[in-house]
């Protein structure tokens, strides 16, 4: 079913250390409007489109979110490389080394951890969708919100990038309800 490409969607090269960006960007990792409840929210609903078309949809989004999910992990060990414990700890992430090291663990940016409780797989076509619709709309917030948070240009650009597939799925997602509206899910 999947072919792994050793490379990102999209190149992650940060080279400066920014310990208070890696502790607000894990949060698209394991928060609520994170990547990884994206592909687990869309993989679970999948499997109660009506057609086709929808399950190819769901799991093709659903794939890539996974693709967003190694930018993510990716861009916040790049940004905490080589930090030293004190480094950590300055940055509020010194219960996250104690119980993780320098491993990433999906949580939110508060320390939260993730929970399925973060998305819903009704088994309702129409319901499901705007849900999805809503997701994509809050994690293109989110990085909004991590854009004005930096002027690091090598972290702006991978965060463009997943803003603009947020925008793209949200619109994949919009025709996809539309269409199942026309047929009277």
């Amino acid at each position: 079913m999947f072919k792994y490409n050793k490379s990102l969607v999209y190149p992650v090269n940060i080279t400066k250390k920014d310990l208070r960006m890696a502790k607000y960007l894990i949060t698209q990792f394991g928060g609520p409007n994170g990547e990884l409840s994206a592909s687990w929210r869309y993989f679970s609903q999948k499997f109660t489109m009506p057609d086709d078309k929808g399950k190819a949809l769901l799991n093709d989004i659903a794939t890539e979110e996974l693709s967003h999910v190694e930018m993510i992990c990716t861009m916040v060990h790049q940004l905490t490389k080589n930090a030293t414990i004190a480094e950590l700890e300055e940055a509020g992430l010194g219960a996250y080394y104690t119980e993780h090291g320098v491993s990433l663990y999906p949580q939110d940016s508060v320390g939260n951890p993730f929970t399925a409780a973060y998305f819903a797989s009704t088994g309702d076509v129409i319901a499901n969708l705007s849900e999805d619709m809503a997701a994509e709309q809050k994690a293109r917030a989110v990085y909004e919100a991590l854009i004005n948070q930096t002027k690091d240009e090598d972290i702006i650009g991978p965060l463009l990038f997943l803003r603009q597939r947020e925008i793209i799925h949200f619109n994949r997602f919009k025709e996809l309800y539309d269409y199942y509206k026309t047929k009277g899910y």
